[in-house]
């Protein structure tokens, strides 16, 4: 069997609900990225790619069910090229992206491109069939951005709740402090801020044509725990998640280029890093916000490491609550995670947020001379994975 490697990566500036990307439609979205990301190889021709794989946690409008199929076409990729989209909600595009690793692995491709895509803006409004014709009854439309639709009366009411809900509950049950959250989320805007002005992100992001936006547009470098403080909760009167604390709506794209070993001879570079383990971790669906711990297990334990070996984090922050409870429980130096700046900063494109923590993490571990790194994200409905990278220089 052959290894799994990290070529290169790319993303869009993540916008904000309603903002800068508001009017490009996903599928554009996802041209986009693939697009450049292959630009950054420039001896690999677009008939050498063998698969493409996109993470999309919505597809009921513009995406068009299959945004793989779709992005690859409008990106001008041979039609001989297949696609195929997974949906694993917030955990898309790192399936998307473990997928890939196993084809390479088990020798059925050489080259295979994962992504993710989410407008979460554009995401539409969807109602039920009737399932007579002309009903008298009034028929109510259901937003698909976020969080269960059309719930099926069958399932217990405590793992339908918000996701919101479910992290108050978390930290309720684990006591952690509003304060704790705040902190953890005056953090992600200061570090996310810092890594834009150190030129962190200036290889890794691509701007999209026609659109005013050149970084992550929902970065406040101005914010701090008094200002913080200061908003109201959301899902609970006396709560302590608030819109300053959690992860936006964002509209953004990511991609990352795998292949293996041998593949460097087409692709025409070098690998960045070598994916070493995998994890995936199931639990009680109101308790997501801490399913990572379980998933990061699983994947250290499959590359044969530990925690003590891990130099590098990304952990996609849904909420401070549940990242705060992940590290918690790993007990792990927080200065190595999200060093860059995380979710609550940049943004949260559900399907899209997998590649960018992937990606990032494996230009951190060459930027930052670090051999092992781990990415992990949690998902609703209880789910979370995990990927171990290994820098190949070191």
């Amino acid at each position: 069997m052959s290894d799994a490697y990290i070529y290169s990566a790319a993303r869009t500036p993540f916008g904000r609900f309603g903002g800068a990307l508001a009017d490009v439609r996903p599928d554009d979205l996802a041209a986009h990225v693939l697009t450049e990301l292959l630009k950054k190889s420039p001896a690999l021709g677009p008939e050498q790619v063998d698969e493409v794989v996109f993470g999309n946690a919505n597809g009921a409008g513009e995406e068009n069910r299959n945004v793989a199929r779709m992005a690859l076409l409008l990106a001008g990729l041979p039609v001989s090229v297949p696609g195929t989209t997974v949906n694993r909600l917030c955990g898309s595009s790192l399936d998307a992206a473990m997928a890939a690793s196993r084809m390479i692995e088990c020798g059925d491709t050489e080259v295979v491109v994962a992504c993710g895509v989410e407008s979460m803006t554009r995401a539409p409004w969807v109602m039920a069939k009737p399932a007579r014709a002309y009903p008298a009854h009034d028929a109510a439309m259901v937003s698909t951005t976020l969080g269960w639709r059309m719930v099926n009366a069958r399932m217990p009411a405590e793992w339908t709740v918000s996701l919101g809900e479910c992290n108050e509950q978390l930290a309720e049950r684990l006591g952690i402090s509003r304060k704790r959250q705040d902190e953890f989320a005056a953090r992600s805007h200061r570090l996310a801020d810092e890594a834009w002005r150190a030129g962190h992100y200036d290889d890794l992001v691509v701007p999209v044509p026609g659109v005013d936006l050149v970084r992550d547009e929902g970065i406040r470098p101005g914010t701090n725990t008094e200002v913080l403080a200061g908003l109201r909760p959301v899902f609970r009167p006396e709560g302590t998640i608030t819109a300053g604390n959690a992860s936006p709506l964002n509209d953004g794209a990511a991609a990352v280029l795998l292949g293996s070993e041998a593949a460097a001879d087409i692709i025409g570079t070098r690998p960045l890093a070598r994916i070493a383990g995998r994890g995936t971790f199931a639990l009680t669906p109101q308790d997501f916000g801490i399913a990572p711990v379980g998933a990061a297990e699983s994947a250290l334990r499959r590359a044969g490491i530990e925690w003590s070996d891990i130099g590098a984090v990304e952990l996609n922050e849904a909420f401070a609550a549940q990242s705060l409870a992940c590290l918690d429980a790993w007990k792990v130096d927080p200065d190595i995670v999200n060093a860059w700046g995380g979710a609550i900063a940049l943004g949260h494109p559900l399907g899209a947020s997998g590649g960018r923590i992937l990606g990032t993490l494996a230009n951190r571990l060459v930027a930052e001379g670090q051999r092992w790194g781990l990415a992990a994200i949690c998902i609703g409905v209880g789910q979370a994975l995990a990927v171990v990278l290994e820098n190949v220089e070191n």
